[in-house]
């Protein structure tokens, strides 16, 4: 009998053969007689030379016939069981029980597979003086099952431990040491936390203490990243299953593996698919949509800033500022700084970030200065007060124009980015140049159709005895190219011609309508002269229905005369467009009384009506389109009450500025355009 052997002077453990760790009574007499149905195999030796004076049954099935009366080393002849008879010695010697866990074959000739087997050694008093009693177990089948068990889990590529409710652990398949560059830990404690990252210590604390509270044990199942030996973390997965002992937890069986590669790859196709899905009518809208899919989950915080020169590298010695258009930042940092008017110089630093087209990291001592000129002074204030460990500067590039740079930074506990972080970041920020070309090619488009919609916006004339003041607004959204439109021109007779309107639509067929609209009703008032401005509207509706130029459409039309005494003469036709405004030198604001006539392109068989007042030195005509009045959260007539107000207290103004107060009504939703005309005079 062979086997290697442990020290078993502590108390018997569950299943260890009876008396293996307790020194026997010398006392006590062994009939081996009573041994002869024991199910388990047992021998007696006796004598100082430790013969083989009895072996049941069960014994002799397991390791063959041996000769009783010989010495023990004549009767276990195996080649190596030296091992088994130094236990004994020890035995005998200290009188102390003594355990072989081990294999061997049960027949010494035999070329079967080896049994394995625990022996306990006892020291027994026997008919023949002191003895040892041998009793053997087989445990071929546990062995053989734990050792399939061991080459399955070590198979599957993952590190294998047993948790206990004491919080030891035990490694049995290992691999935590190849993982983290560190030795195995014995105990879950605060050592085995700090190896996580900081982002997820509370997440998977709190997510342990669930699965141990209330209710029937369960798997657990938990992805959390793991320190590793380069000083990176990576994305491991476990599965707990628990041990059940007496209905309560003993143990948690543990399987833990190495997924970053793959938690790599999701995490990259689905930001990627996020991103790719990013929209918004401007720049400012899109990349405030990028910063949202990039925070937290790439990056503690991150501030976009665009270039204000368009082609890279500049000309030489140019200034070039950059400014911040949109921000974001993972929850428990303080708020980011308004985006308001903040602009920073492009640094030679930043410069050559540019030029390399590549990301760079800088260190940084937490409250420690930022260095100066990445990004604007407010932000670096920011990064002070948050505790930025690092600021990484990621090139912008769209096919192959720099637009400008993100500033990403870590903050707190949070590790900085090695390189696979980094190159993931850039990686998504560049793949956002589809969604953002979009929205440049909408921005040129939008500008090129403003550029034609400015040409046809002239600067109104000088008029004698009068002065006029024009103001065009493009809504807020860079998407929409609006419809509005004005004119000022003098007729043959001298009478001045004052034109507003609105075409429906916020697009560039809107806009190219608006151009033609405008140019007929120059030409039909022209042509016209002297006819009145009802009739030049009817004309107008015949033509724009005639050609197709517009599915709706509003208009205002308006002939001033000067008269010897220096009032006006106000003739006025409205197709659907909102009031005049008359602001006079004294007393309150009011709108033009008179029903509107129907919009253009709607029934241009209908008649139309002419409208007369008189104005006087002093008193401010003022005529202006929906965007200035119209608000979604208010009815028409309070924006009218408002324009009214705002008017009287402005009417000392010079015109420009009397329309640029104005202008601040506007909730910037829609284009707008005002034309005043000022009777000269008055206080």
């Amino acid at each position: 009998m062979t086997g290697t052997h442990a020290d078993a002077a502590a108390p018997d453990p569950p299943g260890r053969a009876p008396g293996a760790g307790r020194p026997a009574s010398p006392g006590r007499l062994v009939d081996p007689g009573a041994f002869d149905g024991a199910v388990a195999a047992v021998a007696v030796l006796a004598g100082p030379e430790d013969r083989l004076v009895y072996t049941n049954s069960a014994f002799t099935r397991l390791f063959g016939v041996r000769p009783i009366g010989r010495p023990a080393r004549a009767a276990f002849p195996d080649p190596d069981a030296h091992r088994f008879l130094a236990v004994v010695d020890s035995v005998r010697a200290t009188g102390r029980a003594r355990q072989v866990v081990g294999e061997r074959r049960t027949d010494p000739g035999s070329t079967g597979q080896a049994r394995h087997f625990v022996y306990s050694c006892s020291p027994v008093t026997t008919a023949e003086g002191p003895g040892i009693l041998v009793v053997a177990m087989d445990t071929t089948a546990e062995t053989r099952a734990f050792q399939r068990y061991e080459a399955l889990v070590s198979a599957i590529s993952q590190m294998v431990w047993v948790l206990r409710d004491d919080g030891a652990m035990e490694e049995i398949v290992p691999g935590w040491e190849r993982l983290t560059g560190a030795p195995w830990l014995p105990r879950a404690d605060k050592e085995w936390y700090d190896r996580i990252h900081p982002r997820d210590r509370e997440k998977l604390g709190a997510a342990w203490r669930r699965a141990l509270g209330g209710g029937p044990p369960d798997v657990f199942e938990s992805v959390f990243r793991v320190r590793a030996a380069d000083g990176s973390y990576r994305h491991v997965s476990t599965r707990s299953v628990p041990v059940l002992r007496d209905d309560r937890v003993a143990e948690w069986v543990v399987a833990t593996a190495d997924v970053e590669d793959a938690w790599g790859s999701q995490l990259r196709e689905r930001l990627l698919a996020q991103v790719a899905a990013v929209s918004g009518a401007s720049l400012h809208e899109a990349f405030a949509e990028v910063v949202k899919v990039v925070v937290p989950e790439l990056t503690d915080a991150c501030l976009v800033l665009l270039l204000s020169h368009d082609e890279w590298p500049p000309p030489q010695h140019a200034e070039v500022t950059a400014r911040r258009i949109a921000s974001a930042t993972r929850p428990g940092l303080p708020a980011p700084p308004a985006l308001r008017g903040q602009r920073v110089t492009v640094t030679p630093v930043v410069r050559e970030v540019l030029d390399r087209r590549a990301p760079v990291t800088f260190r940084l001592e937490p409250g420690a200065p930022v260095p100066p000129g990445l990004v604007p002074t407010v932000s670096e204030r920011w990064l002070r007060v948050s505790g930025a460990t690092s600021l990484t500067l990621i090139p912008l590039i769209v096919d192959d124009r720099v637009l400008g740079y993100a500033a990403t930074s870590s903050n707190g506990d949070t590790p900085v980015p090695g390189p696979a972080e980094t190159e993931l970041l850039r990686e998504v920020l560049h793949h956002a140049q589809r969604p953002i070309r979009k929205v440049l090619d909408l921005q040129q488009a939008r500008l090129t159709a403003l550029g034609l919609q400015r040409a046809h916006l002239t600067e109104p004339p000088p008029v004698a005895g009068g002065r006029l003041a024009a103001r065009y607004q493009p809504a807020s959204s860079s998407g929409e190219i609006g419809g509005d439109w004005y004119d000022a021109f003098t007729l043959p007779d001298g009478t001045l011609a004052l034109d507003i309107g609105d075409v429906a639509g916020h697009d560039l067929t809107a806009a190219t309508a608006m151009g033609q609209m405008r140019s007929m009703m120059r030409a039909l008032a022209y042509a016209a002269g002297a006819a009145p401005p009802d009739s030049v509207l009817g004309r107008l509706d015949q033509v724009a229905a005639g050609l197709d130029t517009a599915a709706l459409a509003t208009a205002l039309h308006t002939t001033l005369r000067r008269r010897p005494d220096g009032t006006w003469l106000l003739a006025w036709s409205s197709a659907g467009h909102p009031p005049p405004l008359v602001v006079p030198a004294r007393g309150d604001a009011f709108f033009l009384p008179g029903a509107a006539d129907p919009p253009l392109c709607v029934a241009a068989a209908l008649p139309r009506t002419t409208h007369t007042r008189l104005l006087r030195p002093g008193d401010t005509l003022l005529l202006y389109t929906d965007g200035l009045i119209e608000t979604p959260a208010a009815p028409i007539d309070e924006g009218q009450r408002r324009l009214a107000h705002e008017a009287m207290l402005c009417r000392r103004r010079e015109l420009p500025d009397f329309l640029r107060i104005l202008q601040g009504l506007s909730d910037h939703r829609d284009d707008t355009a005002m034309l005043a005309f000022r009777v000269d005079g008055g206080p």
